[in-house]
């Protein structure tokens, strides 16, 4: 039987070939890459470093400014440099050196719990302790992380931590309720957000009337519930189906044992007649509203 002969490699092929050959002797011991290129280049950069340490000198090391967490040692253990915030990408471990360490009271931590679809998680540092506390400048932190970053910030003021917990204050309307203008039979919602510690309780009045709203009328109704965030409240009042003589002045009064403060919106009641005459066009609801009033099941009525 006759045999064939292999093809003769065409100087293109061979060229090729050539090039594969060059670049996988670049490698150490002719080894090729097992890994991506982006961490194959951390590789090269970890030894470099690595290499890059000699004897230490103090007296050669830059003095850092400020640093609102604190100061940890350089790769080296020679230097001191800043230390990474709450929330920034940081090194999980003392092997690697790309990001930085974690400052006072706070840990390098991978949070994949609120990840979207294709995204990589990143390592943050995230704070030991999530208690407020309060200052010896009567502010109230919200964790010792924060408190760390403006005693770093002020060194002058020497502050310190008064206690464990909130400072006790007076109500702080964070979100006031706003003037709004509607037509008779629509529904109006106004809203007031307090902050307070103690907890602060919520009351709404119409000025010009003496009683506690609701009171007794069918048509309004007053609701309230902690938050959003820690040490909150956040009340609604709302009118179904505005009559002209809901017009008026309402206020939010806030109130703990320390004091009370008060905020006040306007209500503009249209008739259908006179909306035409403006040319104006009905106001569109605040998205979210309604449905944070009427899906809090739990919530008290009064």
């Amino acid at each position: 039987m006759r045999m064939s002969k292999p093809a003769n490699p065409t100087p293109s092929r061979l060229l090729f070939l050539l090039l594969c050959l060059s670049w996988a002797l670049t490698w150490p011991c002719g080894a090729l890459p097992s890994a991506p290129d982006y961490l194959q280049r951390g590789w090269q950069r970890l030894l470099e470093e690595g290499e890059s340490c000699s004897d230490c000198s103090l007296e050669e090391c830059p003095t850092p400014r400020g640093c609102l967490a604190g100061m940890v040692r350089d790769p080296c253990d020679c230097c001191w440099e800043c230390a990474n915030l709450e929330g920034q990408i940081c090194d999980l471990d003392n092997t690697n050196h790309f990001y930085g360490k974690c400052g006072d009271h706070l840990e390098c931590k991978l949070d994949t719990g609120d990840l979207r679809k294709g995204e990589v998680p990143e390592p943050q540092c995230a704070c030991l302790s999530s208690q407020a506390l309060c200052g010896s400048d009567g502010k109230t932190y919200a964790q010792i992380c924060k408190f760390q970053e403006v005693f770093h910030a002020h060194p002058e003021a020497n502050l310190t931590v008064a206690h464990e917990g909130p400072c006790e204050s007076e109500p702080q309307i964070l979100s006031p309720p706003y003037d709004v203008w509607n037509v008779t039979g629509q529904d109006v919602i106004f809203g007031c957000e307090v902050f307070a510690y103690p907890m602060a309780s919520i009351e709404w009045r119409k000025d010009g009337a003496e009683i506690l709203l609701p009171g007794d009328d069918p048509h309004i109704s007053v609701q309230f519930r902690g938050g959003p965030q820690k040490y909150e409240v956040t009340g609604w009042l709302q009118i179904q189906g505005v009559r002209e003589t809901d017009e008026g002045t309402y206020r939010c009064f806030a109130r703990n044992r320390v004091g009370e403060v008060a905020a006040l919106a306007s209500l503009t009641v249209l008739t259908p007649d006179q909306l035409n005459m403006t040319g104006l066009s009905l106001p569109k609801p605040c998205p979210g509203l309604e449905d944070n009033v009427e899906s809090e099941e739990s919530d008290d009525y009064y």
